[in-house]
Parts: structure tokens; C-alpha cells; sequence
């Protein structure tokens, strides 16, 4: 006996959504309790190199397990016509049209919804591992720095590390909207969100300060050649966790500010720079509009 284990995370054009993964380790979990031999079917979307069902030997598995999401649909049809010996068993599915030749083909089937009835979905309750939490904020192209700028290239690498880091990625916009759902309406609802983040990842200006302001280090990137705004205002500020332009590509210097921004160190000086600043450039203004103007 060897048992497949398939849900929508299996389909090269499915989707692997959270629940379904959840829902999968959930039947992981019971299969090796019984000690159940068994695999994992995963899409080569999502996890290119694991077992992919489409590539297996079907002659290899007794039993397919499909878990989670609708049983319906075209690539449910086919788990049931390339394993049509083996015991096909649903559990945790929704339930459309129990007519349906997609559910009439699983030997038994434990919907989690069916007829207005269900169960709780099996993700509830599988444990899951703690992640930092990870503010990401890019900047828009700034025409103003000509051909220093490198916003296109810096933001590729820092994309392609970033997917790479084991965290919960949490794209930001500093851009502020009255009508734009996906965007802040306010600053305080902005640094609210920043309050609740770990880490943030930036090559904005304000992402720096604004996560400083919070007490959330910050690993600033800045896209110009030579140094920018962020620079400065990293300088201006004492903060040490900064990549120029011509380092945005160098993974270790990236997980090495990474390691830093995570640690107790960096946290406590993040910390340090919440605190209020010199307030020289409103001294000055003051001073300025205190002075009588000559005609």
C-alpha cells in the first residue's frame, strides 16, 4: 500500500493557496501517524523538483488522497483517469454538484461543505511556524536623479532576494489615497501597519524613516549610483543598515543587513532612533520667518 497525497497545490495550473497547504500537511500528518507510506504531490509551479503527479508511475500508489478546494473541474477529471485502479479517497472538499462526474468518481468522499452542511475545513488547527514579518516599500522611478538613478535594476535584485528570504513579505506603498482601498488614507493608518511589521525592506526615503519612527530597523537600498536621499537621510539619522546601488545585486551583503535588522542589536538600535531628532531645520525656518524682509 502507498497512498498519493493530491489537492489544488498539485496542479500545474491550480493554485496553492494557504489553506490548501495547511490542509495537505493535515493529511500528512495522519498518514504518517498510521504509518502510511506516502507522498506529497506538489505543482512544478510551485515547487519545481518534488513529486509531481503528472510524472509519477501511477502503477506505484494504491490509494490517491485528493484534499481541499472544489471537487470539480477538468484536473480533478484527470486524477480520476490517470489513477482510475486505485482507491480514490476526497476529504476536506466543497461539494458542488454531488451529480457531478468529478465527485461520483472518489470511491468516498468527506465533504467539509455539502448541501448547505459542513465541517471544519482540516486547516484549522495545524501548526505553523513564526516568520518575521517583513515590510517591503519601493520607491517609484525619480526622474529628478537622470541616468544615476538604477530604480529598474536595484528593485529586480532586491525583488529576487527578497522571494527568497523565509518571511512574510508585506508589500507598502507610502503613497497615501482617499479612494484607493489598497492604499493608506492617512499617515497615522500607515505608520499603524509599520508598528505591527518586524522588518522592512525599502529604498524609499520615508520607508526608512518611517520604520525608524516605529522602532522597526530597516534595511535601506538606495537606487542611486553614487548615493542619493537615502543615503543622506541615512547618515543624517546614524543608521548603518544601508546598501548602495552597486551592491543591490550582492546577495551577501544583503543577508548579512538582513541577519543585522533581525537581531537584538539591530531591534534596539531602531529602537534609539524613535526618538525624537534635532529639530535644526525647524529652528532655522523660524529664525527665517522671524527675520524683517528688506525691500
Amino acid at each position: 500500500m502507498r497512498a498519493l497525497v493530491i489537492g489544488w497545490a498539485s496542479f500545474r495550473h491550480g493554485e496553492a493557496t494557504a489553506g490548501d497547504v495547511l490542509s495537505m500537511r493535515r493529511v500528512d500528518e495522519a498518514l504518517s501517524t498510521m504509518g502510511l507510506p506516502h507522498d506529497l504531490a506538489w505543482s512544478p509551479v510551485y515547487r519545481p523538483g518534488d513529486v509531481n503527479y503528472e510524472e509519477v508511475d501511477p502503477a506505484r500508489y494504491s490509494h490517491v488522497v485528493f484534499v481541499c478546494g472544489p471537487a470539480h473541474g477538468r484536473q480533478v477529471r484527470e486524477v480520476h483517469r490517470r489513477f482510475a485502479h486505485c482507491h480514490r479517497i476526497a476529504v476536506g472538499v466543497s461539494v458542488i454538484d454531488p451529480e457531478d462526474d468529478t465527485v461520483t468518481g472518489f470511491d468516498e468522499i468527506f465533504a467539509r461543505d455539502q448541501g448547505g452542511l459542513g465541517s471544519p475545513d482540516l486547516s484549522l488547527g495545524v501548526p505553523t511556524d513564526t516568520v518575521l514579518v517583513t515590510g517591503v516599500i519601493l520607491a517609484s522611478g525619480q526622474q529628478e536623479y537622470g541616468d544615476l538613478g538604477h530604480h529598474a535594476a536595484v528593485h529586480a535584485s532586491v525583488k529576487d532576494w527578497i522571494a527568497r528570504v523565509d518571511c512574510a513579505r508585506v508589500p507598502l506603498d507610502t503613497r497615501l489615497a482617499a479612494s484607493d482601498w489598497e492604499r493608506c488614507e492617512t499617515p497615522d493608518q500607515f505608520t499603524s501597519i509599520l508598528s505591527h511589521l518586524d522588518v522592512v525592506v525599502t529604498t524609499r526615503l520615508h520607508g526608512l524613516v518611517l520604520s525608524l519612527q516605529a522602532g522597526v530597523p530597516a534595511l535601506a537600498i538606495d537606487p542611486v549610483e553614487g548615493g542619493g536621499k537615502v543615503t543622506a537621510q541615512a547618515d543624517a539619522l546614524g543608521w548603518p543598515a544601508l546598501v548602495p546601488a552597486e551592491e543591490a545585486a550582492n546577495r551577501d551583503v544583503l543577508d548579512s543587513w538582513w541577519r543585522w535588522c533581525s537581531s537584538v542589536q539591530g531591534r534596539a538600535m531602531a529602537a534609539l532612533r524613535a526618538l525624537p531628532g534635532d529639530d535644526g531645520l525647524m529652528r532655522d525656518m523660524v529664525k527665517a520667518l522671524k527675520t524683517r524682509p528688506v525691500r
